[in-house]
């Protein structure tokens, strides 16, 4: 372990690292173009001000991967309902219109993904960072079959 990852308050020694997938409701892909950089750029704001430290992240079309130093005095469900709620208000005040296609002023779905890193930080590191690419060659390998009942494709 480097002696650059522990962290300390006042009684406590610690390195708490969480690999996170959440993603907006409805699963719409919405993370594209300059939208995608400004809710991550949101979404750094709000972690800073928790003291909570993004190591890394990346927005998919429809979901968000991000490794997470969250000190062991914030719980992880508290955090993830800041970041989440306040992320939704900020979303919606600065892209008005896209309160009428989520109902209810929630941005995100309800749940949420999180696991511990431990030793394997350089892994996810590079899982997080080819994540785009991973999504975006899965997308290429769907074969799109027509309906034989409608003709439609699917």
């Amino acid at each position: 372990m480097k002696q650059v990852d522990i962290h300390s308050l006042s009684h406590t020694q610690w390195e708490c690292k969480y690999h996170i997938v959440f993603a907006p409701k409805y699963r719409r892909k919405v993370f594209y173009g300059q939208k995608r950089y400004e809710i991550g750029q949101i979404l750094r704001e709000l972690c800073k001000w928790k003291g909570v430290n993004m190591l890394e992240g990346e927005a998919c079309p429809d979901h968000i991967h991000i490794l997470l130093e969250i000190p062991p005095k914030i719980s992880i469900s508290s955090f993830m309902g800041f970041l989440k709620g306040e992320s939704s208000l900020m979303i919606y005040e600065k892209w008005g219109n896209m309160k009428f296609k989520y109902r209810n002023r929630r941005f995100w779905c309800r749940g949420y993904y999180v696991s511990t890193v431990g030793k394997n930080e350089g892994k996810i590191r590079k899982y997080i960072q080819n994540q785009l690419e991973e999504d975006e060659m899965s997308e290429q390998l769907t074969l799109n079959f027509e309906d034989p009942f409608t003709g439609n494709g699917k």
